[in-house]
Formats: structure tokens, sequence, C-alpha cells
């Protein structure tokens, strides 16, 4: 799954000189957290976040004061340079950034220009897909041998029952070396045969009870 899949196109933005009012407005009005900043041919020159504009944002107390500092220009609270991607990157590249720089948002930019975002919002629709998790399933963890081949092996049990495969994946079982765990989600209600057939093999085992997923 690639960036331009998952982005929103549809990005609101300001230029440099427009103020911190204008950015506080946009905020409230959309129900975002972050505005970038482009200039007249829409390179990306900038960020401001509703951090940022809290920070720049004085005290109710004060009306006189208040309103001088919302009429500053947004480039003096914006970050720059930006963190950007590319809308042909992975989607697990972009997941990285978010989880090594703590960021709640990404600019997407081609040519320069900027034609997207991505939130943690958008990574978190995106996992829900590739799990399958948004329509009925049955999940069912298998313990397995770290071995090539081992995906192949295990699939052929649902084949032969003729259920279909929705989504799969794998994480490692730190307490038990050499083996790991395959996390299937299959298009059936009823996996009491294809789990007998599992259990049969003395090379794999069921961890983890089925589940239907719209109870």
């Amino acid at each position: 799954m690639f960036v331009k899949e998952i982005m929103k196109k549809k990005v609101i933005s300001l230029k440099k000189h427009n103020t911190i009012a204008d950015a506080l407005s946009l905020l409230h009005k959309h129900h975002i957290r972050h505005i970038p900043i482009v200039d007249d041919d829409q390179h990306l020159i900038g960020i401001v976040s509703d951090r940022d504009i809290r920070d720049a944002s004085p005290s109710i107390l004060d009306s006189e004061i208040n309103q001088a500092l919302l009429d500053h220009t947004i480039d003096q609270i914006m970050s720059s340079p930006v963190v950007t991607t590319h809308p042909d990157e992975l989607f697990e590249e972009v997941a990285n950034i978010f989880y090594e720089k703590e960021f709640a948002c990404v600019p997407v930019v081609h040519q320069k220009k900027l034609i997207g975002m991505v939130t943690e919002k958008d990574l978190l629709y995106a996992f829900i897909q590739l799990t399958g998790t948004q329509g009925p399933s049955t999940r069912l963890e298998i313990r397995v041998p770290d071995r090539v081949g081992i995906l192949s092996d295990v699939s052929t049990f649902f084949s032969k029952r003729n259920i279909k495969i929705v989504s799969v994946y794998t994480y490692p079982t730190p307490q038990q070396s050499g083996f790991k765990i395959l996390v299937f989600r299959i298009q059936t209600m009823n996996p009491m045969n294809v789990i007998h057939d599992i259990k049969q093999s003395k090379e794999f085992e069921v961890v983890t009870p089925m589940r239907e997923d719209n109870e």
C-alpha cells in the first residue's frame, strides 16, 4: 500500500504572510491539528501545529496584547524545514517516520509541491485495511517454526477446506526462539474443522481461540 492510496488530497494551507489569527480560525473551523505553509507555487516552506498556535496565543486576560500577538505573521512560529514523504512511498516506511520522529502528520510532496497529508488516523485506517478487520472474519493465531516455506505449508490447510484467507501477518515469539506466530483472518464463521486439521499436525499449534468479529 502506497502513501497516495491513504493520504488526504484536499489540504488546507496558508501562506507565510497569513496571521496566527488566520491559523487559529482554520484549526477551529476544520477541526484539524496541523497547517502546512506554502509559497505561491505550492512549494512547502513550513508547518504549524495546534501546539504552536497555543504556545503563541497570549492570555485572554489582556485583550490588547492578545490581538497584537495574533496579528503576527505565521512564518514567525512555523517549523522549517519540514520532514516530508512521497506519494509513491510505502505505507510501512512512513509508519517508521511517525514512530521514530513521534510525528502526528507528514506532508506529501511531489516535484517540490504539496499534494497531500498523511495523519496518524490515516495510518491506523490503513492498518485496519491490511489486517482485514473491517469485515466479518475469524481470527486464528498459529505458532509455527521459523523456517522457509512455512506460510505455504499452513495455507494448505485453508485451501483444502476451501476457506478464503482475508489477511495474514506475523510477529515473533520472544519467549520461544526459533518460532513465530502467524495471524490469519479467514472468511468462515465455523473454523472448527480447519482448527482440527491444524491440531493434527505435530509441527503447528493453534494458540488462540477463534473470534467472530461481527458479534
